[in-house]
């Protein structure tokens, strides 16, 4: 596991880090459900800051936000000696991270991923960036943050759906990795996860993969399983507005399954796994109706996703769980029947 990356209780942590450094100023991105949940833990440990505050929600991960941010600092004095802290889940992981990375030309950040979501994908790796219109992540750069602080007992403060929807970056894990991670999932029920044990497990995954391909040329492609059809669907119902959002782990859910069944027909992916992984996803986050109206909507955000090539769509498919293929090309007939098998499942 990268060593800026702690796993363990925030109050033990933080002060040490940043007494290593001598920051000219300290501010902390909130949003009002993390400025409410989260800070009263960790205030304490940071000494003198300012309070940056935005609105929680995928909708709100956008320019017009950053432009708050950047504002909030300038105004502050901030030099190029400060730090931002982003206490938050993976919108505000990688928008402060945008943020922080970008001010000066850079100042100094530190994660406190306070969702599985984020404690298991957005804060690892280097990804930092913000949606653009529908697009997801379509502005962004790599930064590895100077560090990342993982509490597991920021999980209490998450409603059901939130933790539910950070579970499906675990599964992800699982499946393109050797090993017996996917058994050991797919044996328990989603209730009764030892989310420390989990986290570890899922992190050191994803820190093993990016340490060996940050910048994405190859191996680290492997995570956007899921996600070439995940992000699309995701995209759409964010397009339909607040109401009809689905959160980001629900829709990656979807785009597993597709992706799937994309694999068993192009790459003899065993049917028993696919009708398997298919159950147990669909029996921990029930089925989400995918409309009909939307599948050619739904192809044409697929046309935009970053991994594309040369207008080619390119996916991440699975020869067998632990063996994923990298750059594979669909076509939009391919995605079509691949929602179409998502939504027989309901019947």
């Amino acid at each position: 596991m990268n060593k800026n990356i702690t796993i363990g209780n925030i109050k033990g942590v933080l002060p040490s880090l940043l007494r290593e450094q001598k920051y000219s100023s300290i501010a902390v991105l909130v949003d009002e459900n993390t400025e409410k949940d989260c800070l009263p833990i960790v205030k304490g440990s940071i000494g003198d800051y300012d309070v940056i505050r935005i609105k929680s929600g995928e909708e709100n991960k956008n320019l017009t936000t950053c432009q708050h941010i950047w504002q909030s600092l300038t105004d502050n004095g901030y030099d190029r000696h400060a730090l931002l802290i982003n206490l938050g889940g993976g919108v505000i992981g990688d928008m402060g991270g945008f943020c922080a990375a970008t001010y000066k030309r850079g100042i100094a950040f530190i994660n406190i991923p306070t969702t599985l979501l984020s404690m298991v994908d957005a804060s690892v790796g280097g990804k930092l960036g913000v949606d653009f219109g529908t697009f997801k992540n379509h502005i962004g750069l790599f930064q590895i943050p100077n560090h990342v602080c993982i509490d597991a007992s920021f999980l209490k403060t998450l409603p059901h759906r939130e933790l539910r929807s950070g579970f499906a970056e675990v599964i992800k894990h699982a499946l393109i990795t050797k090993g017996n991670d996917w058994n050991d999932i797919v044996t328990s029920s989603f209730e009764s996860m030892e989310w420390e044990t989990v986290i570890h497990k899922s992190v050191a995954i994803k820190s093993e993969i990016v340490s060996k391909d940050f910048k994405e040329s190859g191996l680290r492609k492997t995570l956007n399983f899921g996600h070439t059809i995940g992000h699309a669907i995701e995209s759409y119902f964010l397009s339909q507005g607040i109401d009809q959002k689905i959160l980001h782990g629900e829709a990656v859910a979807i785009g597993m399954i597709c992706e799937l069944y994309l694999s068993f027909h192009k790459l003899n992916f065993a049917q028993s796994d696919l009708d398997q992984i298919a159950t147990y996803i669909v029996n921990v986050y029930g089925y989400v109706d995918v409309p009909e109206s939307s599948f050619s909507e739904i192809i044409r955000l697929c046309g935009q996703d970053k991994k594309n090539k040369e207008n080619k769509i390119q996916a991440v498919l699975l020869k067998s769980i632990g063996t994923a293929i990298v750059d594979s090309e669909i076509s939009s007939e391919d995605i079509l029947q691949s929602i179409q098998y998502y939504s027989n499942l309901n019947i």
